[in-house]
């Protein structure tokens, strides 16, 4: 699997050892940034980067999934979440990382890296990328709503005020 990481400075050292972690399973590791410790720098680029590229891997029907993290993950997943096509989420247990597989189809992980250790987060991921979406009637439903609602700002039988 294609695996993007993006990250700002809070996470710039965990995201070597995220990067190393993932390719050592066998995935195909790229890394949207920062490639240089800078305090003042901003995460939305780097995390919108590696967004697109996981909506371009899909789209191409290649198997990628992404992973961003910060200080608290809530910025690096907004940021993710306005690429068209990202469903994005902030993990804080490996029970919401297999959640965010099963019932959302997400793909990309947001992470607050100064929220867990690093066996924690490498847990998290590990969880993330393993498992599947069992793509359940409800959860596929749900998730091609806010699909619909992405592009055309409405959902089909349901009102939108």
């Amino acid at each position: 699997m294609r695996i993007h990481v993006a990250t700002d400075h809070a996470g710039l050292e965990f995201s070597q050892t995220v990067r190393e972690h993932v390719a050592a399973q066998g995935h195909e590791v790229h890394d949207h940034g920062p490639v240089e410790y800078d305090a003042l720098d901003d995460y939305p680029s780097f995390c919108i980067n590696a967004a697109r590229a996981v909506a371009r891997d899909q789209a191409a029907g290649i198997e990628a999934l992404g992973i961003v993290f910060g200080g608290s993950g809530n910025g690096e997943q907004i940021a993710a979440n306005k690429v068209q096509g990202i469903r994005a989420a902030l993990v804080w247990s490996e029970a919401t990382a297999q959640l965010a597989r099963e019932h959302n189809d997400a793909n990309v992980i947001a992470i607050g890296a100064r929220q867990h250790t690093v066996d924690e987060a490498l847990s998290f991921i590990d969880v993330f990328v393993s498992t599947p979406f069992p793509g359940d009637e409800r959860h596929a439903r749900r998730i091609g709503q806010l699909a619909e609602y992405e592009t055309t700002g409405a959902i089909a039988g349901h009102e939108i005020v």
